[in-house]
C-alpha cells in the first residue's frame, strides 16, 4: 500500500451540484486513513497560489447538502505554462502534498495528467452537470441539472396552459445534448433539439401545428445551447421560436436557463455518486495507481486511465488528432469504437422516442 501524508483536493472549471459531496467523501476516507487533507481554493489557480485550507472532519460537515464548491472554482490558462507548472509542483513540495485529487471535466484531467508526470500523483472525479465524458455512464450534478430543468419547465407549463402558448426553452450541456434530451423526454416536451443528430426544422414546427390542432394548449419545446445558427455564435432556439410563431400563428416564448441549472442543492443520486467517487479515488491512491479518472462502467464504479478517457472522448466528438491512436492496440481501438457506438445508439433510441411521444 502506498504511504502518503497529505493529499490535496481541487476543483477546476465549471461548478457541478455533488462537488461538495466527493470533497467531503476524499477528506474522510482520508482522514479515516491516518493522511492530512488540504483544500486546494480557486483550482489550479490555488495551486499556483498557494491558496490552500487544512481540511478535518469538522470542516466538512453537512457541505453534502450543498450545490457548487466549497474550494471555489477557477479556470487557469496560467497553469498551462511551464512557469505555472513549476509554481504548483513548489506549492506542492514546500507544503508536503503528496497527490492530488481533481474534480471537474476532461479540462481538469489533462491538468491532472500534467501533475502526474511532474511527479505528483493525482486522480480524476468526473464533475460536470453536462454528462459529456465518455469514459464514464454519468457524471457528478447530472441528474440535479436534469431535475432543476424539469421542475422549471413544469412551473413554465403552467403558464402556457393557461395562455394557450408555446415555450420553447433552451438549456445548458456545451456541445453535449444530454441534459436537453433526458429532461426534455422526462418533462414532456412536444420538441427536443440536440446537436447530436440532424434536426428536422420543418417536422418539428408541423408537431406543434399538429398537437394545437388537436386540442393542446399549452406546449413545450426542449433546445439544447449547443444548437447555434450557421457556425456563428447565434443561438438557433431563438430563430426557430420566430419561425414556429410566423409559420403557426402559435404565440411562442423563449426562456434560457443559463448557469440556473447548474446551482441546487445535489440529489441523492448525485451525492451518493459523488460519495462513492471519493472514496473510491483515495484508495486507488492508496494501492498505488494515479492519472486515472473515476468512472462508472457496465453501472459498477471503477478506474480508467485519463489519457484513454481524453482520447475516447476525442474520439466520440470527432476531435482526434494526429497520433492519438498510435499507444493503443487495436483491440483497445476497436474498444473504443464500440464504447462510441453504444454511447450515440442510446441517445439516438430516446432521441426517436421523444419524437413518437411527443404530441
Amino acid at each position: 500500500m502506498a504511504k502518503f501524508r497529505k493529499i490535496g483536493i481541487l476543483a477546476s472549471g465549471g461548478d457541478a451540484p455533488g462537488m461538495n459531496a466527493a470533497i467531503r467523501a476524499v477528506a474522510r476516507k482520508a482522514l479515516y486513513e491516518g493522511i492530512e487533507v488540504v483544500g486546494i481554493q480557486g483550482g489550479y489557480a490555488g495551486l499556483i497560489n498557494g491558496d490552500l485550507r487544512p481540511l478535518d472532519n469538522r470542516s466538512v460537515s453537512n457541505i453534502i447538502t450543498l450545490g457548487g464548491t466549497i474550494l471555489y472554482s477557477s479556470r487557469c490558462p496560467e497553469f498551462k505554462t511551464a512557469e505555472g507548472m513549476a509554481k504548483a509542483i513548489k506549492t506542492c513540495e514546500d507544503n508536503q502534498i503528496d497527490a492530488i485529487v481533481a474534480l471537474g471535466g476532461d479540462g481538469t484531467f489533462r491538468g491532472a495528467t500534467d501533475l502526474t508526470n511532474h511527479g505528483i500523483p493525482s486522480i480524476g472525479i468526473p464533475c460536470t452537470i453536462d454528462n459529456d465524458i465518455t469514459a464514464t455512464e454519468y457524471t457528478i450534478g447530472f441528474d440535479t441539472a436534469m431535475n432543476t430543468v424539469v421542475g422549471m419547465v413544469g412551473a413554465l407549463r403552467e403558464t402556457c396552459e393557461s395562455h394557450a402558448r408555446c415555450n420553447i426553452i433552451e438549456v445548458m450541456g456545451r456541445d453535449c445534448g444530454m441534459i436537453a434530451l433526458y429532461a426534455g423526454v422526462a418533462a414532456g416536451a412536444v420538441v427536443i433539439a440536440i446537436p447530436e443528430f440532424e434536426f428536422d426544422e420543418e417536422y418539428a414546427i408541423s408537431k406543434f401545428r399538429e398537437a394545437r390542432e388537436h386540442g393542446k394548449r399549452g406546449m413545450i419545446g426542449v433546445f439544447a445551447e449547443g444548437m447555434s445558427l450557421n457556425n456563428g455564435g447565434n443561438k438557433y432556439s431563438e430563430e426557430f421560436v420566430k419561425k414556429l410563431e410566423a409559420e403557426t400563428g402559435i404565440e411562442t416564448k423563449f426562456a434560457r436557463l443559463g448557469h440556473i441549472v447548474r446551482g441546487g442543492s445535489p440529489t441523492l443520486r448525485d451525492r451518493l455518486h459523488a460519495t462513492q467517487f471519493g472514496a473510491e479515488a483515495v484508495s486507488c491512491l492508496l494501492e498505488g495507481k494515479s492519472n486515472v479518472v473515476m468512472a462508472i462502467k457496465n453501472g459498477m464504479i471503477t478506474d480508467i486511465d485519463i489519457n484513454y478517457a481524453l482520447v475516447l472522448d476525442r474520439m466520440y466528438k470527432g476531435k482526434l488528432k494526429d497520433g492519438d491512436l498510435d499507444k493503443y492496440t487495436a483491440a483497445q481501438v476497436e474498444e473504443m469504437k464500440a464504447a462510441c457506438a453504444q454511447r450515440r445508439l442510446k441517445m439516438e433510441k430516446l432521441y426517436k422516442l421523444s419524437f413518437e411521444l411527443g404530441k
